[in-house]
């Protein structure tokens, strides 16, 4: 899969100029849109699968979704992790819940594990979203 990194739609568009005929899957990380499609597959008419995260899926327009299919293009939202890495592993992450559910407070959880107070308030209220 290439993995296309760009913050901006002018970006997304010079990482598409970049493509080439052997990518067959590619992710996304801004919004598909018609145009986006567009060159993507002016670019490489090869492309058989887009990938995106999961929020900017929801956001795709029927429009869009209806040229995919004609295409046959298949479009999922990615559960690929991108951005900064996790600090604390997913058990302590599980640990620090379980303790926490079990009624021991906060600030023991923090000093015991040697996580800050936040960062736990943080993992409480987001949970482990593998």
């Amino acid at each position: 899969m290439k993995f296309l990194n760009a913050k901006t739609k002018n970006e997304l568009m010079e990482e598409i100029e970049q493509l080439n005929k052997t990518n067959t899957e590619i992710y996304l990380p801004l919004r598909p849109t018609i145009e986006i499609i567009n060159k993507i597959l002016e670019k490489n008419s090869n492309i058989q699968k887009i990938t995106c995260p999961h929020s900017l899926y929801l956001q795709v327009s029927r429009k869009t979704f209806k040229k995919l299919r004609e295409l046959n293009i298949d479009i999922q939202p990615g559960d690929i992790r991108v951005g900064r890495p996790m600090k604390h592993d997913i058990e302590l992450i599980r640990k620090i819940i379980n303790e926490k559910a079990n009624g021991k407070p906060v600030k023991k959880i923090s000093e015991e594990n040697d996580v800050p107070v936040r960062t736990i308030y943080y993992y409480l209220k987001n949970g482990l979203n593998e």
